[in-house]
């Protein structure tokens, strides 16, 4: 390999430590990666509350299944854990949706109760009643707090039996009976929180944006409540940097608050895949590795941390490593699992485009070594980066080397000099002209013959 200097030395040690995988004495200098383990349920769900905790552990227990990943003791253990989390609760429609995928396989204790049910759907109707009772009461007195606070009943009764557009609808009436800022806040708070369980992420946008109007009323929680439901907005509309940015702004005494929509280990996996993928150098240094706010939820995720800080030194091949052992595991992640492929695409992308770019020619067998890959699949990874013009270069696929086209300074500056040259000569020629023109009076000649 070939440096635009002295290339050898240092540089040359460095790059063998990432792509060697027989020197042990070079490999020691590198941390131990942490082998990628089958997901802890208990602890996963053990980060969570409220209906939220339920939703993950379905959708575990949908993608780690027969018709996922194939780990059928994972998917017991999910809907196990799903199951007794909705009888603390009333959502006797969720509940009845987990013992058919249970399907008699946990044995009698986790059956149809159907006492449970008539009991909760009993309940359910005579609290209803009550409510609207209530409500008409209110609204025959027009007392705004008691309305107000009649439809937040209602939407706090039809989220907990899982009828999340009832729900939403009820919540958003208190608008017109809000007589504070903290009220429309306690509103925009409950719409979003209904709207990412509906996966409505233009109502969370807006909802975000009313609340935002009212910064004297919003406590730093609240603030950082809202970066979390901005970042969860822009990644499904697959915005990565503003996710980024967003959760990157989320601040400490976020804490667990936010666990029935996000837990702080998703703020820094969430946050950092994004920063990886859509950061330049410059803003991965400043913004993720430098921000001492961000810091403290890094620290909740040592692996996304470590990640991090490789790819920022260019440790490709330990970066990519803890990359592979995540990855079975974000694909089981209800929000980033569309979007595990493309963030790993843009990352691995970026990789390859700073290795390459200090370099005047890079060794393809060197560089298949450091990323694990085949030679010829590291060149048709270079070929689609080098049609994309996001790497200026050239592949000699005889010798397997990487030219890179660094732009003839010389003649460049030669160019820019005859073009001024040019331009100066054409501008003087101008004004010789037009004080000719002025000297003779030419123009007041022709007016008078006019």
């Amino acid at each position: 390999m070939e440096g635009d200097e002295d290339a050898s030395g240092p540089m040359i040690d460095e790059i063998y430590a990432n792509g060697s995988v027989g020197d042990d004495s070079r490999r020691g200098k590198t941390r131990a990666i942490i082998s990628g383990e089958q997901l802890d349920i208990e602890a996963y769900a053990g980060l969570y509350q409220g209906r939220t905790k339920i939703m993950r552990l379905l959708f575990i227990a949908d993608h780690c299944g027969a018709g996922g990943g194939g780990n059928s003791g994972m998917q017991m253990e999910a809907l196990r854990m799903a199951y007794d989390e909705i009888k603390r609760g009333e959502n006797t429609q969720l509940f009845r949706e987990v013992v058919q995928k249970i399907d008699g396989r946990l044995g009698p204790a986790y059956a149809m109760d159907a006492t449970w049910c008539e009991m909760v759907d009993r309940r359910a109707e005579q609290r209803k009643d009550k409510l609207e009772n209530e409500l008409n009461a209110y609204r025959t007195n027009l007392i705004k707090e008691s309305i107000r606070m009649g439809y937040n009943d209602f939407g706090d009764f039809y989220y907990a039996h899982g009828q999340l557009g009832d729900a939403f609808k009820s919540y958003v009436r208190t608008r017109d009976y809000c007589t504070t800022s903290k009220h429309i806040i306690h509103m925009c708070m409950c719409a979003i929180l209904v709207s990412i369980e509906m996966g409505q992420f233009t109502h969370v946008t807006s909802y975000i944006s009313k609340a935002e109007q009212t910064p004297e009323s919003l406590d730093p929680v609240a603030v950082s409540k809202l970066r979390c439901a901005a970042g969860l907005a822009h990644l499904e509309a697959k915005k990565y940097k503003l996710a980024a940015r967003k959760l990157l702004e989320v601040g400490p005494e976020l804490g667990n608050s936010y666990n029935e929509v996000i837990a702080p280990q998703d703020v820094a996996t969430y946050g950092g895949l994004c920063a990886l993928a859509s950061f330049d150098r410059a803003e991965l240094k400043s913004k993720v590795i430098d921000n001492i706010n961000f810091r403290n939820f890094l620290e909740l995720v040592p692996e996304v941390r470590e990640l991090i800080n490789d790819f920022y030194s260019s440790h490709y091949a330990s970066c990519l490593d803890y990359l592979g052992n995540l990855k079975a595991n974000l694909l089981l992640d209800i929000h980033l699992h569309d979007h595990v492929e493309t963030l790993y695409d843009q990352i691995r992308n970026k990789a390859l485009i700073q290795y390459t770019h200090p370099f005047v020619s890079v060794d393809l067998r060197m560089m298949a070594n450091a990323f694990k890959t085949s030679v010829a699949g590291l060149e048709k990874e270079l070929e689609a980066l080098i049609t994309d013009n996001q790497i200026q270069a050239r592949i000699d696929s005889h010798n397997k080397i990487l030219y890179a086209r660094h732009a003839d300074q010389r003649n460049a500056t030669f160019q820019r000099v005859l073009q001024t040259g040019r331009e100066f000569d054409q501008d003087v020629r101008a004004m010789l002209l037009r004080a000719n023109l002025i000297k003779h009076e030419y123009n007041q000649r022709a007016s008078r013959k006019l």
